[in-house]
C-alpha cells in the first residue's frame, strides 16, 4: 500500500504544514506521482500526500489545473510527453520549411523580445530605473522586473530565497537603479499568467545574452503553448544541429522564466531534463498550459 489514507480526517490531515500554498501542495503531489508512477496512486492516496480530504483535494486540484487528478496523472505519463514532443517537433519543422513563419509564430505574436546591444551590456543599465517586485502565480511566488524596454527578469523562488534572486537581478544590471514595486509586479503577472496575454498589446521582453543565447531564446517563442520540443530539434532550428549541449546551456540560462518558455524543452526520450526552478514546477506548467491551450 502506497500511503495510509485512513489517517486522513476532515479537510486537512494533522501532519500537513500550516500555510502551505495550493502550488506547494500540487508540487508535492507531482513529486510523489513521479516517484510512484508505476503504482498509479489513487485519489485517496494523492489526497493524503497533499494533506487534504479526498473531496477537498479533488476540488482544489481541479480548480488549479483545470482537470481532475486522474486526467492529470495521464498527462504525466511518458507516452503523453512523447506525443506532445512529436507535435512540437513537427511545428518547428513546419516553421523551418515556411521560413520561420509557421504555426509556432502564435506565441511570438504575443511576446516581443529585444536583445541588449553591446553598448547597453557594457554600461550595465546605467541611467535606467528597473522596477521589480514579488507576485503570486499559479506556480508559486516569482520575482518579476521591468525597465523602459520591457520585462527583464522573471524567476520563481521558494520561501526565504527572495534576497538571493534580488541580488542576481542587481548583478545582472549592476549600474541600474532598482526599485521594489510589488504593485507593478502583480499587474505584469496578471497579464503573463492570465487570459489577457492574447488580448492586448504584445508583452515586451528585454534580454541580455550572447548572440547564440538570444537566438535560442527567440526560437523558444516559436513553440506553441501546450506543446514540447526536444533539445536536438531546437538545435536544428537555430541551424546548429550538432550543438544540443550548447542549446541546453542557453535554455538553462534563460533570465525570463515562463514568458520565454524554456519549460517546453525536454529530452528526445520524453524525459524532462533540467529546469532551474525545479522539475516539479516544469511538469506543472506543462500540464497547466496543455489544458489551457485545449
Amino acid at each position: 500500500m502506497l500511503c495510509d489514507t485512513n489517517r486522513v480526517g476532515g479537510d486537512e490531515c494533522p501532519w500537513h504544514s500550516a500555510g502551505m500554498s495550493d502550488y506547494e501542495r500540487i508540487a508535492k503531489v507531482i513529486r510523489y506521482i513521479n516517484e510512484h508512477r508505476e503504482q498509479q496512486p489513487n485519489l485517496d492516496c494523492l489526497a493524503a500526500v497533499a494533506g487534504l480530504s479526498a473531496s477537498h483535494f479533488h476540488r482544489l486540484f481541479s480548480r488549479w489545473a483545470g482537470i481532475t487528478p486522474k486526467d492529470f496523472l495521464k498527462c504525466l505519463t511518458l507516452s503523453d510527453a512523447k506525443q506532445r514532443l512529436r507535435e512540437g517537433n513537427s511545428v518547428l519543422d513546419s516553421a523551418i520549411e515556411s521560413g520561420l513563419s509557421g504555426p509556432g509564430r502564435l506565441h511570438d505574436l504575443c511576446i516581443r523580445m529585444e536583445a541588449a546591444t553591446p553598448g547597453e551590456i557594457k554600461t550595465g543599465g546605467a541611467g535606467w530605473i528597473i522596477k521589480g517586485g514579488v507576485a503570486e502565480t499559479p506556480f508559486g511566488d516569482c520575482l518579476v522586473a521591468v525597465n523602459s524596454r520591457g520585462i527583464c527578469h522573471l524567476s520563481f523562488f521558494q520561501a526565504l530565497e527572495f534576497s538571493t534572486h534580488w541580488k542576481n537581478l542587481e548583478q545582472r544590471w549592476p549600474h541600474a537603479s532598482l526599485e521594489r514595486d510589488d504593485r507593478v509586479a502583480g499587474e505584469l503577472c496578471g497579464r503573463i499568467f492570465g487570459k489577457e496575454l492574447h488580448a492586448k498589446e504584445p508583452l515586451k521582453a528585454y534580454v541580455k545574452g550572447t548572440d547564440f543565447q538570444v537566438k535560442v531564446w527567440q526560437a523558444l517563442l516559436q513553440v506553441p503553448e501546450g506543446q514540447l520540443v526536444s533539445y536536438g530539434h531546437l538545435a536544428r532550428f537555430v541551424e546548429s544541429p550538432g550543438a544540443s549541449r550548447a542549446v541546453g546551456t542557453a535554455v538553462g540560462t534563460n533570465p525570463i522564466g515562463f514568458l520565454i518558455p524554456c519549460h517546453r524543452v525536454i529530452r528526445e526520450t520524453g524525459a524532462q531534463g533540467g529546469y532551474r526552478w525545479g522539475t516539479e514546477r516544469k511538469r506543472a506548467i506543462q500540464v497547466w498550459e496543455s489544458q489551457r491551450s485545449d
